[in-house]
């Protein structure tokens, strides 16, 4: 059986942002859900899943940038000092990212680093 992948038109679109999911059968929030699989917003059950999911976000961000480069972990870990294995656990989201290594890894990647700090 072959499957077709079609985009929805505009007007496809346009009706899909206006339903009102909410009032569909079995329909469940985002918030819902997470409260009920990982901890309320506040708790820190929630704290280490959002810690963990944007340390996945950032090493799939610099996977995507050194695949474009045509560059392998080792070579990334070679121009940054570190070991190939250090630059899977970051791909993996499976190991924490300090600033000091990210500025490298950036460096090596051709990202330009902006930092804004603000006092609340």
């Amino acid at each position: 059986m072959k499957v077709k992948y079609d985009r929805l038109t505009a007007e496809e679109m346009a009706k899909l942002r206006q339903t009102d999911f909410s009032k569909k059968p079995g329909f469940e929030t985002a918030e819902a859900m997470l409260a009920r699989e990982v901890g309320e917003a506040g708790s820190q059950e929630r704290a280490d899943f959002n810690a963990k999911a944007l340390a996945w976000y950032y090493g799939e961000v610099l996977r995507d940038r050194r695949k474009a480069l045509g560059m392998t972990q080792k070579e990334l870990a070679e121009r940054i000092g570190r070991e190939r294995s250090y630059i899977s656990r970051l791909e993996k989201g499976e190991t924490d990212l300090q600033l000091s290594s990210f500025i490298r890894i950036a460096a090596a990647l051709g990202f330009v680093l902006r930092l804004d700090a603000s006092l609340i």
